[in-house]
Order: C-alpha cells, then sequence, then structure tokens
C-alpha cells in the first residue's frame, strides 16, 4: 500500500504525534523544533497494523531524520522509550 498524505488517518496520525512530543525533536540531545517531521517507529511497510498508531510515531527535526535513513531498526528500541510505547 502506497501511503496517501492526504488520508485523514494518516493526518489525524501527524496531528496527535506532534501534539504528543509537543513539535519537538525527540532526539537525545536534540529538542530542534523547527522542521519537525513524524517519523514511523515501526516501518510503515511491514508494520500495517501500526500505520495509525500514534505510540507508534515520534517527532525527528529534518536533521535527525536525515541521520537514521536506512538504520531504522537501530532506533527502534530508543524511539519506542522515549514515547513511552
Amino acid at each position: 500500500m502506497k501511503r496517501n498524505y492526504d488520508d485523514p488517518a494518516y493526518e489525524s496520525f501527524r496531528k496527535g504525534v506532534l501534539k504528543r512530543d509537543r513539535k519537538k525533536c525527540r532526539m537525545p540531545g536534540c529538542g530542534y523544533s523547527k522542521k519537525v517531521q513524524v517519523h514511523h517507529i515501526r516501518k510503515w511497510s511491514t508494520a500495517s497494523a501500526l500505520r495509525y498508531e500514534i505510540s507508534n510515531g515520534i517527532t525527528l527535526c529534518v536533521n535527525c531524520h536525515k541521520s537514521i535513513k536506512g538504520k531504522e531498526h537501530h532506533y527502534e528500541a530508543l524511539f519506542m522509550e522515549l514515547t513511552n510505547v
């Protein structure tokens, strides 16, 4: 399934994660609050049941989001802990 960024369920997911994380990057030591994106902790492509669960999202600034690209599985446990999943 291809991601539809205009889907109301996806928009609700994004807004819920942004609200919970107070629109700040949750990467330890960062806390940047500009250009924040919502990242799926467990991958969109492999965790279809969790796609719209707020507990499966975390906010990251653009730089931190880029820094984990291709290494997402290394951060899964940390992000789950940070979001109290």
